[in-house]
């Protein structure tokens, strides 16, 4: 109701709606706008017990101007599962402030992903730590967890957190099954690592969150985080991913060494490459 009110005639193209003062839409209008019956468009606004179709939803969030997100909850309100979210974003969005984001999180790890696990930037202790931008490895995430023999040789959590990196990329390609890029993504890294065909075939599926992480740095050792996957709403296709230092550890020290002006004279650069 409140959305019907909002709506002018004239925004609805109704043959009177510049000369009608009466703000918003009757439901008759409504019901003659989106092809349904007017009594059972007032059942639907009372919230009765009655069939829903999702083409029916659809046809009423057009004639109301509702939003992606508010169609969404019209689905919900309907007691249907909501449709998937179109991508509506200026591309340019967020994207200096992410990078401010990642770059204030020094001296710990922290990296931005695109849909595909492609890492689009990242900070210097993720570079450090965790080899992004390394002559060599691939810039996309999960081809450069099964792939890269310097990082799988360096982290001591490597075979805990595999089969949980693997459900988690499954749970993304499961919200775009049809998308091309995941299924080449699939593709590219079956030809390649028999440990990821092996997972893959299990068909575990886990949302993304918090997972422990040890890795073994040449230089400053055993380094302990926990890692943080945070996804913005108002940019669906980026994914930030922070690492933060386990409190029971020493790591917060250990980076902070990694990155200072004596340790980059100390040829941390050449080493983490």
């Amino acid at each position: 109701m409140s959305r019907r009110a909002r709506v002018t005639p004239a925004e609805a193209g109704l043959p009177d709606g510049g000369r009608r003062r009466t703000p918003g839409l009757r439901r008759e209008e409504v019901a003659v706008l989106a092809g349904v019956g007017a009594s059972w468009y007032q059942w639907l606004e009372q919230g009765r017990d009655i069939t829903v179709s999702p083409q029916v939803l659809d046809a009423v969030a057009r004639v109301l101007r509702l939003s992606d997100a508010e169609r969404r909850h019209l689905y919900v309100l309907a007691g249907l599962n909501p449709p998937q979210p179109h991508l509506e974003y200026d591309p340019e969005y967020l994207c200096e402030g992410l990078h401010r984001l990642i770059d204030g999180w020094m001296p710990y790890p922290a990296h931005i992903m695109d849909a595909y696990w492609n890492s689009i930037a990242f900070n210097d202790a993720a570079r450090l730590v965790l080899r992004h931008g390394c002559p060599g490895v691939s810039s996309n995430c999960l081809i450069a967890f099964f792939t890269d023999p310097v990082y799988r040789a360096r982290a001591k959590s490597w075979e805990r957190n595999a089969p949980t990196v693997v459900a988690q990329f499954r749970a993304a390609c499961s919200e775009r099954p049809y998308d091309e890029g995941y299924q080449e993504l699939v593709r590219e890294l079956s030809a390649v690592s028999e440990d990821f065909v092996r997972l893959w075939a299990l068909r575990d599926v886990q949302e993304r969150g918090q997972i422990t992480k040890e890795l073994e740095h040449p230089l400053v050792g055993t380094l302990r985080f926990e890692t943080t996957t945070l996804r913005m709403p108002a940019r669906p296709d980026l994914t930030v991913v922070m690492h933060n230092p386990l409190p029971d550890s020493d790591t917060a020290d250990r980076l902070a060494r990694l990155v200072s002006p004596e340790g980059r004279r100390g040829g941390m650069y050449s080493v983490a490459g």
